[in-house]
């Protein structure tokens, strides 16, 4: 690393921090710290939520699959491209959630169940959230230590130890100090300020790696891969083992099922101004998303010619040199790709890299670290307490929760030893929890006989078959047949059939959807009509029925929207006709290449400067219009995620639900 390179990266983290902590002024109660006041605009929501996809972890995860699999798995996920997109649209679970003005997912389970199933899921949801957090701090700072330079062990204090462990205790004690600053308020702004100096940083990586770099000598690189196994040719790949088509399928299914449900950043699910913002803000990341596809594939790409490309041996050779100091198999592994990108970015641009990962850090994991320590103090200890908390007490308790995440974390990533990949990993514990919380969640906001009993029925079974997965994988390695995705998807199969089996037996009386999702005389927004049925009928055509559209929507929403439907439908068209091509007339392997150029390289590039320019605009503008908002809230102790008689407490005197949600 180069002083510029520090120099760099300095500057981008003091402005981060310094905001940072200047949000702690506007943390006035527990929904600002909860859930930020429940006034964040679209662009904060898709910008900030879509950071903590950008930390080193996550690079970590797409190189270990993109390396493996090439442009291949791009090729096979565009099979998916319908089912996310109607999701993303129409609002699918998160338009109800948001309606009911819970801070949690368990909070919902005790309107729409009861007290004891919040409890139990508040503690299932816990534990699986904390062991699947526990990998991503060491992991990302094992990529920051690699990526700088830093020696695998360092002597600190006359103790020889991992280099990676003393950066996963400064990035840590970082993180938890922004986050406990203001809770959510910091969490989304910072988060926001990272995504927007990202999203440039970006456009100067991508401009030095195509200056690099020759296509030819990418392609090449590429090329060089056993029958079945083709990076490039995705009909001919089907020999790939974890990453292929069938993980693609699963993984769908399991996304769409698992809607939400997975809690690493919950808040965001109640932070947004209405429920249409927060339905517009999931709109938006599939933008934004989109616009970081092209970094991470050529920064891939790249390094994988930079170490099998013959005009690159000398270069490769110090690579390798360097890994073989890693002592551990599969973090060595798991390291290649970001050791190869350490060493061929030039000064400056290496630095601008290192910022976004940090940056990317930070987001991530103080959105973890917020998520768990609140599900602790919400939905364990809220429920079970006979006296409320005062409110100071409130956010002291998840204060400490909060710090208590960050403890376990560095301890369980510096003794866990992980050999499985990081998205299975990911897979598998999620599945503890997501597993059996898909159909609950589902049936909860969208059927009417779901019972308590089939809720019951539905987690723990998916729960034990999860969890079964994991141990089974654990005793027996490669003998087990099935890999994490396969284990999440059969749980989640077990699930639904058990929670409609189980509610059709146990059904008595339908539940009242109207006053749990403030709708009709309940509803929350009678001077603009907002809380009415996202399915009400509307005069703007089919396209209109089939996107969703109700009397939310401007023009400028509607563009985007059909925008973004149109866009995805492009690609998903070019999969169904290129793959019938291909079944009857295969495309030679030059087709294929001049294909990824401009699929894969080109059109990203162009889309990643467009999102550069509008979300940076677009995020600007919801910082200010959220701290404005914040100056004029008016404070209500009582909204701190109590329940009593599957009402939130501050709805008991409130039987119109007549002031603002």
């Amino acid at each position: 690393m180069h002083f510029w390179d520090w120099t760099l990266i300095a500057i981008a983290l003091c402005i981060v921090f310094g905001i940072g902590l200047y949000t702690q002024r506007y943390m006035r109660s527990v929904a600002d710290f909860m859930s930020g006041g429940r006034v964040a605009g679209r662009y904060l929501l898709a910008v900030s939520r879509g950071e903590m996809n950008a930390g080193a972890v996550v690079f970590a995860a797409l190189f270990e699959i993109f390396s493996r699999a090439g442009f291949t798995m791009v090729w096979w996920s565009w099979i998916n491209i319908p089912v996310g997109l109607m999701v993303a649209i129409t609002g699918f679970v998160v338009y109800r959630y948001r309606e009911t003005r819970a801070m949690t997912l368990a909070q919902f389970f005790e309107i729409r169940y009861s007290k004891r199933f919040r409890v139990f899921t508040g503690v299932l949801g816990f534990f699986a959230g904390i062991v699947n957090f526990g990998i991503i701090p060491v992991i990302g700072a094992r990529f920051i230590a690699t990526f700088i330079g830093l020696p695998p062990v360092v002597s600190f204090m006359g103790v020889e130890v991992g280099s990676h462990l003393l950066a996963m205790a400064i990035l840590l004690s970082i993180t938890l100090t922004l986050t406990l600053a203001g809770g959510q308020i910091t969490v989304m702004v910072t988060d926001c300020l990272e995504g927007m100096i990202s999203q440039i940083l970006y456009l100067v990586i991508i401009v030095c790696l195509l200056l690099m770099f020759d296509w030819s000598q990418i392609i090449e690189a590429m090329s060089n891969q056993p029958p079945g196994k083709s990076l490039i040719n995705p009909f001919d790949s089907l020999a790939l083992k974890d990453f292929n088509l069938w993980y693609v399928l699963m993984a769908a299914c399991v996304s769409v099922y698992g809607t939400m449900a997975w809690q690493n950043q919950s808040a965001y699910n109640s932070s947004g101004l209405t429920p249409h913002e927060n339905r517009m803000g999931n709109i938006l990341g599939r933008w934004r998303d989109s616009g970081k596809q092209a970094v991470i594939i050529l920064l891939v790409i790249c390094a994988l010619t930079y170490l099998f490309h013959p005009a690159y041996a000398p270069q490769a050779s110090a690579v390798y040199q360097d890994l073989e100091q890693i002592p551990n198999e599969h973090a060595r592994a798991q390291m290649t790709i970001p050791m190869a990108v350490s060493h061929m970015l030039p000064i400056g641009v290496k630095g601008a890299f290192c910022a976004i990962l940090i940056m990317g850090i930070f987001g991530g994991d103080s959105t973890h670290l917020h998520s768990w320590g609140s599900m602790f103090v919400q939905d364990v200890l809220v429920p079970l307490r006979k006296k409320p908390f005062g409110k100071k007490q409130h956010i002291r308790a998840l204060r400490i929760s909060i710090t208590g995440v960050a403890c376990f974390a560095f301890i369980f990533g510096a003794l866990f030893p992980q050999t499985d990949f990081i998205s299975m990993w990911w897979s598998i514990t999620m599945a503890i929890y997501v597993g059996g919380a898909g159909a609950v969640i589902i049936g909860g906001l969208y059927w009417k006989k779901g019972t308590t009993e089939g809720a019951w029925a539905a987690l723990i079974s998916g729960s034990c078959l999860s969890v079964g997965g994991i141990i089974a994988r654990l005793l027996f390695r490669e003998e087990f047949p099935l890999n994490g995705m396969q284990v999440s998807f059969f749980a989640s199969i077990s699930a639904m059939i058990t929670y409609v089996v189980v509610s059709i037996i146990t059904c008595k009386e339908k539940f009242d959807m109207d006053r749990m999702l403030h709708r009709g005389k309940y509803q929350r927004w009678p001077a603009t009509g907002r809380g009415e049925s996202e399915n009400r009928q509307n005069s703007y055509g089919a396209l209109a029925k089939i996107l969703n559209f109700n009397e939310h929507f401007t023009k400028s929403d509607k563009f985007i929207t059909i925008g973004l439907f149109s866009w995805s439908m492009l690609w998903f068209s070019t999969f169904i006709i290129g793959s019938i091509w291909n079944i009857i007339n295969p495309w030679p392997m030059e087709w294929w290449q001049q294909f990824w150029r401009i699929a894969a390289v080109a059109i990203p590039v162009f889309v990643s400067l467009v999102t550069a320019i509008w979300f940076t605009w677009g995020g600007t503008r919801d910082i200010l219009r959220l701290f404005d908002r914040l100056k004029g809230e008016t404070i209500n102790e009582l909204d701190d995620g109590t329940v009593i008689g599957n009402r939130n407490l501050d709805e008991i005197n409130d039987p119109t639900h007549t002031s603002q949600g």
